[in-house]
């Protein structure tokens, strides 16, 4: 090729201060060419002779015509992060859920900041975050864009770095403190650094792939979380049973929709689902023990093995209108952690097979046989049953108990009805099936729920000393 060559020299950075701007201009030689490029950030111009410099150590040709690798492709390497992101968001699409959507766009949207140019003209961080993911982040609906948002937009699109910056490990850095960082400034929770450091990581895979990027930043940089993770349940937040019935008890007691409710919480609790599996149940999804004719006390009688199943492979996690493909605020898909189709069974005790027969008597199934349904005919909204659990912690437990973490969230009905399985000697492989994870992850999560080891573990010593 004769528009190629191997003859490649990197000269020094020059810096220009002027009265008001400071300029930093990158030189370098490709054959008899010189060639420069100058930057206004001090972390671009070390970001791009890098770049240069590790191309030219690599044996790589340089294109004559341009002065840049072959490799490279200029319209590419210009690329800035928020038309990278548009990129991103469009390939992603089509082949994740609505929640990796959101989860995505949001955790883009968290470290966009970083990779900004300027304050001069900047709108309200409120007004970019709010443009961002919910118009330019979201495939969906970028072609509706509202035109204040629109604005934000072109601002954003002017004012950010190119993801060739991403060279320089002092930006990887500051990429990721966002990442792990709340917008009041605080370390955010563990599961979301790792979420949002997951993101970041295939983003530059992507990067790469496309030729933006020459390796990947996040793999190869250095750095830690302020605050570590821990993948046990809070001991706090489980209820015993004792608190539990007294708090389905205060949900039956709650006018207009108790009644309705408390096999909701009852299904959580006794059968260790999970919120958008069980508002996700059909009747059919159900197998109950008929009730048995007593013909000496002349009425029916339940049976004396009372025990039902619940079998199910479908949740419904709410996501919200902008994410679904369909536009529905739930998204239907398969279980966690499970292939498509796949099924899962869990027993139901006694006392959830009672409530469950008192809800199909009472109740009724609603539109296309949910098990749980809104009073207008709809599938049960989230802020629905958050706001009677709410109702329902703030009747039933103490002053103390309320501020506490104890069963704060409907969710940690399902960590008290695993920690009760636990507790009561269920074999751990039993309860995986059950509660739809693995038995490692099982015994991790729950290691602090599980009661009784350290007194039989003192009894054992005690034993053994004895003996000698």
């Amino acid at each position: 090729m004769e528009n190629v060559t191997y003859d490649v020299r990197i000269y020094k950075m020059e810096v220009y201060k002027g009265k008001r701007v400071t300029t930093y201009t990158v030189r370098w030689r490709t054959g008899p060419e010189p060639w420069k490029e100058s930057f206004r950030k001090r972390a671009q111009a070390i970001s791009f002779e890098s770049e240069l410099r590790t191309a030219a150590n690599k044996g790589e040709a340089f294109d004559i015509t341009t002065g840049r690798p072959v490799s490279w492709g200029r319209a590419e390497k210009d690329m800035s992060w928020y038309t990278f992101c548009l990129a991103y968001v469009d390939m992603k699409w089509k082949g994740i859920s609505a929640k990796h959507r959101a989860n995505t766009a949001w955790a883009l949207v968290t470290v966009t900041p970083a990779m900004l140019t300027t304050e001069r003209g900047k709108p309200k961080d409120q007004h970019i975050r709010t443009a961002l993911r919910r118009w330019a982040f979201n495939t969906k609906n970028r072609p509706t864009c509202p035109p204040d948002a629109a604005e934000v937009l072109r601002w954003v699109e002017h004012n950010t770095k190119p993801v060739s910056v991403l060279n320089d490990p002092a930006a990887v850095r500051e990429l990721l403190d966002g990442a792990a960082t709340r917008l009041d400034g605080k370390p955010a929770a563990p599961s979301t650094v790792q979420r949002n450091r997951a993101i970041l990581h295939h983003a530059c895979e992507y990067a790469v792939e496309i030729g933006v990027l020459s390796n990947n930043p996040i793999k190869t940089t250095k750095w830690k979380a302020r605050s570590k993770s821990s993948p046990e349940v809070d001991h706090r937040s489980v209820v015993n049973h004792a608190q539990a019935r007294r708090l389905l008890e205060a949900v039956r007691q709650q006018r207009s929709s108790g009644e309705r409710l408390v096999a909701f919480f009852a299904v959580i609790y006794y059968a260790a689902l999970r919120p958008e599996e069980a508002v996700n149940l059909r009747v059919e999804n159900g197998t109950l023990p008929a009730l048995v004719w007593d013909d000496e006390a002349q009425k029916w009688q339940e049976p004396a093995d009372d025990w039902g199943e619940l079998h199910f492979n479908t949740a419904s996690p709410e996501l919200g209108t902008d994410w679904t493909d369909d536009g529905a605020n739930r998204e239907q898909r398969q279980l966690k952690g499970r292939a498509e189709g796949a099924w899962r069974r869990v027993p139901t005790p006694p006392p959830l097979t009672r409530i469950l027969r008192a809800h199909l008597r009472d109740i009724g199934p609603g539109p296309g046989g949910r098990l749980f349904w809104g009073v207008r005919g709809g599938e049960l909204a989230s802020i629905t049953y958050r706001r009677s659990w709410d109702a329902a912690r703030r009747a039933a437990l103490s002053d103390a108990e309320y501020v506490s973490p104890l069963a704060k969230r409907v969710y940690d009905l399902r960590h008290a009805c695993v920690s009760t399985w636990l507790n009561g000697g269920v074999p751990p492989t039993a309860i995986a099936e059950w509660a739809g994870h693995s038995v490692e992850v099982l015994l991790r999560v729950y290691a602090k729920c599980i009661e009784g080891q350290d007194k039989m573990a003192k009894r054992r010593i005690e034993r053994a000393l004895a003996a000698d």
